[in-house]
């Protein structure tokens, strides 16, 4: 996984379980006093052993703790994207066309990147279909995102999914209705 999203993510614990709470996160998550790059590539065990840390500090579940981290990194993640985002694109636009205008370029600046496939199919203007396919499995995570883009946009969205992959299925359903 890429070094900005552990980056994020100790950003997200401080401002979520205050000052020293990430030493605490590594020590629980047995990783000692790592230190994370943002320009380097860590191993997804990694991430996955950090949210869990993360759930039995705050007891919830890993899927609440990727949502929470999804929709604080989002605000961050525009910001690094922003010449990317078309200025007529609201929350539905600019999840519609992550995979094929940023996951493009974050693939081809960052070859070892490997962020979710996503797929998209709008149901209606209000309404989309994304298709999530990842072996990290962090649908959660996704959802989170498509709430934090939603408030970035001042809208308001339903968040639903009728297939996950930590069901079995091949790919996560979500779907995405704004309100």
């Amino acid at each position: 996984m890429h070094g900005i999203v552990f980056s994020e993510l100790r950003k997200f614990v401080d401002h979520s379980l205050g000052p020293g709470a990430w030493q605490r996160l590594l020590k629980e998550a047995g990783l000692g006093n790592r230190i994370y790059m943002a320009i380097q590539e860590y191993p997804d065990q990694e991430a996955v052993a950090l949210v869990q840390a993360a759930a039995r500090i705050t007891h919830k579940s890993p899927a609440v703790i990727l949502e929470e981290f999804g929709q604080f990194i989002a605000p961050q993640l525009l910001q690094m994207y922003k010449a990317l985002v078309q200025p007529n694109w609201k929350t539905l636009d600019l999840i519609e066309n992550t995979e094929e205008v940023i996951h493009k370029v974050v693939r081809m600046k960052n070859p070892g990147a490997r962020p979710a496939e996503l797929k998209c199919q709008r149901i209606s203007p209000g309404e989309l279909l994304l298709v999530y396919a990842s072996p990290r499995k962090m649908c959660a995570l996704a959802k989170g995102i498509a709430r934090g883009v939603a408030n970035h946009f001042g809208e308001r969205i339903s968040v639903s999914e009728t297939q996950c992959m930590l069901n079995g299925a091949p790919e996560c359903h979500i779907r995405l209705r704004v309100m």
